[in-house]
This record gives C-alpha cells, structure tokens and sequence, in this order.
C-alpha cells in the first residue's frame, strides 16, 4: 500500500511539473490558453457596403444643427475631388464640422474638422486641380483653395449667389443640393468673416475654440453617404 500510495504521488508530481512547464513554454494545451488568448483579439469592424472607389453619382445626407440637405455628387463633374470628398465622408471628417462662413447671398462654407487630430491626418492632402465642368451656380458644391495650383484639401463651399465669375479662377463644382436648400440659406450669418480669419486656431483647437468664441455657429451633425 505504501509503494502504491508513493507511486501515485509520484506521478501527480509529475503531471503537475510538464503542465507547468507548458504554461512556462505558452502550450496551447494549457488551461485553454489558445481560446483565451483568441477571446483578447480586437474584433474586426463590419466592412462597409460602399466601396472603395466612389460611385459615378450619389448621395451625402448632411443632418445639421438647424435641419437636414441632401447633395447629389457627380463624379463626372470632377472626378478627383469626388473621390476626396467621398473618402473624406466614408471616414467621419465632416461630422461635427462648424460653418464657419456664412456670407448671405455669396457661399456658406465649411470643412475644417471639430478634432484636430482629424485634421491633421487630412488638412496637408492636397488634390490636383481639375477643368471646370459646371458653373457655380446657386445650390452647386465646390472645393475652397487658395490662389496656388493644386491646394485643394477639405474644405467646401455652398454657393447661395450665381456665383460665375469663380468659374474662371479654377474652381470646380463637383455636386449640388438637391433637397433642403432652404435649410442651408438659414445657417448663422452673424459672425460673417470673424471666425475664418481664425482658421488656424480652428484647425489647432477645433470645436472648443469654436464653441468659446463664436457658439452660435451651425455646423453637421452626422454626413451619410446614400444610394
């Protein structure tokens, strides 16, 4: 009885000893550490329906602070800059964006992110310029940029005037309101120019220097893409 009993401490002793060494080693085997070590995983977020090459015409739902337009983009209007706006929109950038000018009868414009670190990782992505298809007619949606070639980043402009004159300077319209024009004409004009003289402190601060100094700006809630 003795040497059974010693026989079979023996041999626990020594399962006990090769499963730790196991667990020491990173077996599978151990204790399930395989399935536990899967379960720390990231889970993959869902793939999005749109591809990645934007669509010849869609949609973009612009849900504001003071109602709701609808924009039909048309990619053979402009081609690159439909592709920017498109991966721009697919990616949230818009979301929570002020209008930061509003100059009734002229444009209403927007496009700097309330994060900065938005900002930052699409402000300096400049696309090339592009021949001007359509004029800039009230309702119709275009790139803002500066008076150098190819400086078109993320920033837009609603023309609320016939605004022809900026075809000659390069500017491209790439899409146009279709529903809720009238939401877009009622965007806060109080501070006319105030804050875009104030863009690089937008782009440093975003949406907190915005709500401090000029809080009764309009701006997006939520931009969906739609069919």
């Amino acid at each position: 009885m003795i040497g059974t009993r010693t026989t079979v401490v023996a041999m626990w002793r020594l399962a006990a000893l090769l499963i730790a060494c196991q667990i020491q080693l990173g077996s599978p085997v151990a204790f399930g550490a395989a399935e536990s070590e899967a379960s720390k995983e990231p889970k993959k977020e869902q793939a999005s329906e749109w591809p990645d090459q934007a669509p010849d015409q869609f949609k973009v739902k612009f849900e504001c602070s003071n109602g709701d337009f609808v924009m039909e983009v048309h990619k053979d209007w402009a081609p690159i800059g439909v592709q920017h706006f498109y991966d721009l929109v697919k990616a949230g950038f818009y979301d929570g964006a002020r209008f930061f000018r509003v100059l009734p009868g002229f444009v209403v414009q927007f496009g700097i992110s309330g994060d900065p670190q938005m900002t930052a990782k699409w402000g300096k992505e400049t696309i090339k310029d592009e021949p001007v298809k359509e004029k800039n007619l009230p309702g119709t949606i275009t790139y803002a940029k500066s008076g150098l070639p190819n400086s078109r980043t993320t920033q837009l402009f609603i023309n609320l005037g016939d605004n022809r004159r900026l075809d000659a300077d390069g500017f491209a319209p790439f899409a146009k309101v279709i529903e809720g024009m009238d939401v877009v004409q009622k965007f806060n004009a109080k501070y006319g120019e105030g804050a875009s003289q104030a863009q690089g402190l937008i782009q440093e601060r975003g949406n907190d220097y915005l709500d401090k100094q000029f809080p009764g700006l309009d701006y997006i809630k939520k931009a969906t893409l739609m069919k």
